[in-house]
């Protein structure tokens, strides 16, 4: 059984029409025309949820994320969204907070700053984005490759006129891999270990929270 966070129907084909088909998240399943014999699982809802494996993959494949590799292996991973430098909990640790978010919820899907990676992250390593800009993301490593790699379209088209094609390619690469390092949730300072216990309170329908200790 797999617990996990899914944006909406009409969430997917919005998603879908603004991205043209490129998935920031792992793959999602559909509704079912009946209720699967494993988990029952049918109407795709918004939300923490649990279905088989089954019905999670929809015909997808699993990947693994790896969690606590040395920065050399993180920039060596070219794709976002595969691996963090922040290191994972225990499994104990990690049940509790998904099956506790399970009955509570994990507030609501947005692509960039609150999607299914965040949720995965966040019940492996505790850790959860607790101050938000209208311009910032959340820990998805998918979400925050796409825009390093937007900003390393930007920066390298500025240097175009002064450099040649081989050092226009070095710049964007450059630009791409130090965006992406710094967006990781393993050194960003606006990132804390969160109880799951303030999590309804912390993670809300505009993104924007802030933990007092």
């Amino acid at each position: 059984m797999v617990i996990h966070f899914t944006r909406g129907s009409s969430q997917e084909t919005e998603t879908r029409t603004m991205l043209g088909g490129f998935y920031l998240s792992s793959p999602h399943h559909a509704s079912r025309d009946t209720p699967c014999p494993k988990c029952g699982y049918q109407t795709k809802t918004e939300g923490v949820t649990q279905t088989c494996l089954d019905c999670f993959l929809y015909g997808g494949y699993l990947y693994l994320f790896e969690y606590g590799v040395s920065p050399a292996f993180f920039l060596a991973k070219a794709r976002g969204g595969t691996c963090t430098i922040a290191s994972s909990d225990s499994t104990e640790a990690i049940l509790r907070r998904a099956f506790f978010l399970l009955k509570k919820g994990f507030g609501g899907y947005h692509l960039f700053k609150n999607n299914c990676e965040d949720f995965a992250m966040y019940c492996k390593t505790g850790l959860l984005l607790v101050r938000t800009s209208i311009m910032s993301v959340g820990q998805s490593g998918q979400a925050t490759s796409l825009l390093a790699a937007a900003g390393a379209i930007v920066s390298s088209s500025l240097v175009f006129m002064i450099t040649s094609l081989c050092g226009l390619a070095l710049v964007g690469c450059a630009m791409y891999c130090v965006s992406r390092y710094v967006s990781d949730i393993g050194v960003r300072c606006d990132v804390t270990k969160v109880s799951v216990k303030k999590v309804p309170m912390v993670v809300k329908e505009d993104w924007v929270g802030e933990i007092i200790s």
